[in-house]
């Protein structure tokens, strides 16, 4: 963790020397002494805290390294704050002014007498950090990488030898496995495997590797663990002594002198005219199998090469040829887990009926982990079967026990070297992700916006922050320590999450770090320099908060007692002068506190679902702020003052209303000159009810996402001008104002080639000529659009090439919607409901070929099911609601041997759904 606070220190270092300094005056130089320091031992830094055991004085200069990093970081933002507030030219704007004020000469005397003490710290460091790189440097080295081997061969060599009737769920993936390495191509192929660590995969490869159609196979055979310490030359060395060992002969002496090119040609040598099975165990880089790659000839002998990886982009790399096969390693059914952790817990299939449903909690936890099964199963085989509250000390102690203190520290070992392996920014995201409770489905968009306001996301020329951030997300789960929990069929993702063990681990590693504390109604205290601050269920009881002068981010999750105006006022009067993230979703506020309007670095501001009714003018004095969300509030207008922050990158907007009018899409009223705010990339809500703001909008350039309310049929040519000028657009949404028509049918109409996501909601006369243009469009929702049966609505999106999920809601009002042939190919998802006049569905053969899901809603006049369903030959589920009585009761009482059952006898699921309670209930039918 230090090594990602001094990375993340030297950044903000580098922007602020970076630009005009007169401001800085004669800390300059005490700026870049600190600067320098710390880079030089940066990469000690890292190789130290990736060590095991690391002795106590480097523990303690590990401490030391990290608090002056944060001292560091808290002067400087603290003399933004006290220098740079309130000048409308920016950061450095009237330096020469403020420099020379008689007011801010104390403070600077202050701020300058902090700097000259960190910088005499931060040079005792940098001395010790050279007597330490001196005493522990090459030999440290050398112990480190020996040390970690060993922990990576004790949990491997585990794997390597567990016998396979010991094993649970491996039957399946071993037989594709085999049938992959086994099948009749006579180039040199490649299988990876892939999936987080604990999965499984070393021991998985190994029952494949020792099938015995496998050995009969080839000629040669060979197993490497590459691990993270890849030292080619050692590899290779290794290689070639298990190829002789094989064929029972002494590896040729000359081997030793060879240098690594003579060696590469010597396996070559060696392999070219036989047929061998090369197992590449622990693969980290891309890099590393590029090394390996080149000495492994390719002479048709049906040769294989089975690699292993936590990593995905490692395992796509060799496998980016039509012959190479990627299996991505899945959880454990619920079933399977069960089998395993009854065998490791009580030696037996069997569960004690008291013990069934804390175990059932405790196994809940795993989440399919075959590691941490068996992990937890060897602690809790040690537990007494009768005493059920040993049992719940387990469960509710279980980031104890994950954390060191018990058997379960193997896990975190296996975690750790992932964790390890990370760039020091990847560190930061990944650790803030710590501050979300258990299980919490965490939206991306929010999270990529808190990561770019706390500065995690270094910047770079020509990538927005935005793009970069997007890529520190995938970079974690391509590394298998993020998973994705759910993706938009626009192909966004939408929500991610973490396992529950690799959840521990951070919280863990955030806390001994003071990076992160939870509060919650049993814990209501902080460390004294925490720098964010996550509160569950807080109970709303007076306390001191003297400890916030660190803070930089608070996000709420629930209360026990509502969190109030008045208890917030004073939270923030505790001195959180440095805040830059205030996230306060579902709080029961009636206003903004005044004290929000004076946190100068302030950059995110959620106030989504709480009771807030007016945006003071204040609000202009956060000229830092870059992300507010207003969805849900009782706003409904944005002062002037809001057009002060220019920084600003997203605006979300849209207050609670009578949602029972069809046509209702609640907004919210700008400012004229709502086009001055340049950066913004997201605007939703925003009501264009004039041509004033319509045209204001085509100077949002940078706009990704749109979502416009309250459209004037007059304006719809306008708009259309506008988007012309939006040619970054991905997501756009236009509702029209109560039940005009959208006039959008013009020919001025926009190209945008990477719109993905459109909804249109509103009258309108005819599918618009631009809509059927959209090369990139993937899901499409037309909502009121009333479109008569004469306007061929399905033969004008159906050429639309990549369509995956079309919605039409109360959109067409024929009585036959056909699906011709070709229509459609890529659609994966339709949904037909509310067309109050349809009564057929026709399907055409090779119409639709993609189809997976159809739900068909509240269409009365239907009494047949889809004519032609037969010719979906991919759709496995088929969901019917608030239909005519006819048709449900024909579904629901199908003969098998009638001619409807035959047509839908293919589809895996068929179901009914009802609305129960403020729910739906389905019924499955098939």
């Amino acid at each position: 963790m230090a090594e990602s606070v001094v990375g993340f220190l030297i950044n903000q270092l580098s922007t602020l020397l970076s630009q005009e300094i007169t401001l800085l005056g004669g800390l300059k130089s005490d700026v870049q002494f600190i600067k320098a320091e710390l880079e030089s031992m940066k990469a000690f830094l890292r190789e130290v805290e990736a060590k095991e055991g690391t002795d106590s004085q480097l523990q303690e200069w590990l401490k030391q390294v990290r608090e002056v990093a944060y001292d560091t970081e808290d002067v400087l933002d603290d003399f933004t704050f006290r220098f740079a507030r309130g000048y409308m030219d920016g950061f450095y704007g009237k330096a020469g002014k403020i420099y020379n004020s008689i007011k801010n000469l104390k403070a600077r005397h202050q701020i300058s007498s902090e700097m000259k003490e960190i910088k005499a710290r931060v040079g005792e460091i940098s001395e010790r950090h050279r007597r330490y790189q001196s005493q522990y440097g090459t030999q440290e080295r050398g112990l480190s990488s020996s040390r970690q081997m060993n922990v990576d061969f004790d949990i491997r060599a585990q794997s390597l030898f567990v016998e396979e009737a010991q094993l649970v769920g491996i039957a399946k993936p071993k037989a594709e496995l085999v049938s992959k390495i086994l099948d009749d191509h006579s180039q040199l192929k490649v299988v990876s495997v892939v999936g987080m660590g604990g999965l499984g995969k070393t021991t998985l490869v190994k029952k494949a590797y020792d099938d015995a159609a496998v050995k009969k196979q080839f000629q040669s055979h060979a197993w490497i663990t590459v691990s993270q310490n890849f030292q080619f030359r050692g590899i290779i060395k290794n290689l070639i002594q298990q190829l002789y060992n094989e064929i029972r002969q002494p590896v040729p002496p000359e081997v030793e002198s060879m240098d690594d090119i003579m060696l590469s040609e010597f396996v070559r040598d060696f392999l070219r005219d036989r047929r061998y099975i090369l197992v590449l165990d622990d693969v980290w880089s891309i890099d590393a199998w590029e090394a390996i790659k080149c000495v492994l000839p390719d002479c048709n002998t049906a040769s294989r090469v089975v690699l292993t990886t936590r990593i995905a982009d490692v395992a796509s790399a060799p496998c980016l040829g039509s012959l190479g096969f990627i299996y991505k390693m899945e959880p454990l059914s619920d079933k399977e887990s069960w089998i395993l952790f009854c065998n490791r817990t009580f030696q037996s299939n069997d569960c004690p009926p008291n013990l069934e449903e804390v175990a059932k909690k405790i196994l809940k936890k795993c989440e399919g982990l075959p590691l941490a099964i068996v992990a937890i199963g060897g602690v809790l085989a040690l537990k007494d079967k009768e005493k059920t509250d040993e049992w719940e000390m387990i469960l509710h102690g279980f980031g104890g026990e994950a954390d060191g203190s018990g058997k379960l520290d193997r896990i975190k070992r296996v975690l750790l070297l992932s964790y390890n392996d990370l760039p020091h920014y990847l560190k930061s995201c990944l650790l803030y992700l710590s501050i979300y409770p258990e299980d919490y489905p965490i939206d991306v968009d929010d999270i990529l916006l808190k990561w770019i306001a706390l500065g995690f996301v270094e910047e770079k020329e020509g990538i927005t922050s935005t793009d970069i951030a997007m890529s520190y997300m995938k970079e974690l789960i391509n590394r298998s320590l993020i998973q994705v929990k759910s993706t938009l069929a626009s192909g966004r993702l939408d929500k991610c999450g973490l396992h529950d063990f690799v959840r521990e681990l951070i919280v863990s590693k955030s806390k001994e770090q003071d990076f992160m504390t939870v509060a919650t109604k049993y814990y209501t205290r902080w460390p004294e320099k925490v720098r964010h601050l996550a509160i569950h269920n807080f109970t709303d009881n007076p306390q001191e908060f003297s400890s916030l002068k660190c803070l930089r981010s608070v996000v709420i999750f629930g209360y026990e007692d509502p969190l109030t105006t008045t208890f917030l006022s004073k939270f923030l009067s505790g001195g959180p002068k440095l805040l830059k993230v205030l996230d306060l979703d579902g709080a029961e506020l009636d206003s903004i506190p005044k004290q929000v309007f004076k946190l100068f670095h302030l950059k995110y501001l959620n106030l989504a679902r709480t009771g807030v009714k007016i945006i003071p003018k204040s609000i202009g004095k956060l000229q830092n702020l870059e992300a507010i969300n207003l969805v849900g509030t009782n706003v409904t207008e944005l002062p002037v003052e809001i057009l002060n922050l220019r920084k600003l990158r997203s605006l979300h907007l849209g207050g609670v209303g009578d949602y029972s009018n069809e046509y209702a899409v609640w907004g919210c009223k700008s400012p004229d000159g709502i086009g001055k705010l340049v950066c913004l990339e997201d605007l939703f809500g925003i009501e264009a009810d004039s041509d004033k703001i319509v045209r204001e909008i085509g100077k949002l350039t940078q706009l990704r996402r749109l979502a416009i309310t309250k459209l004037r049929r007059e304006g719809g040519k306008e708009l259309l001008s506008s988007l012309l000028r939006l040619t970054n657009l991905r997501e756009l949404t236009i509702s029209c104002i109560e039940d005009e028509t959208l006039d959008l049918q013009h020919s001025v109409f926009p190209k945008h080639e990477f719109l993905t996501r459109l909804k249109l909601k509103g009258r309108l006369e005819r599918v618009p000529q631009w809509v059927t243009s959209l090369q990139s469009l993937r899901t499409l929702q037309l909502d009121n659009s009333r479109l008569r049966e004469d306007e061929n609505v399905i033969g004008s999106l159906g050429r639309l090439p990549n369509l995956v999920s079309l919605s039409l809601y109360r959109a067409y009002e024929g009585e036959t919607l056909c699906f011709k042939v070709g229509a459609f190919p890529k659609l994966q998802r339709l949904e037909l409901v509310q067309l109050t006049r349809l009564k057929w569905v026709r399907v055409e053969e090779e119409s639709m070929p993609s189809l997976r899901i159809m739900r068909l809603g509240d269409c009365k006049l239907m009494q047949e099911l889809p004519s032609g369903i037969q010719n979906l030959t991919r759709l496995e589920s088929l969901g019917f609601y608030e239909m005519s009585d006819e048709l449900v009761h024909k579904v629901r009482n199908l003969d098998k041997q009638s001619e409807d059952y035959q047509t839908i006898s293919h589809i895996p699921q068929v179901s009914i759904g009802r609305w129960i309670d403020g729910r739906w209930e389905w019924t499955f039918l098939l």
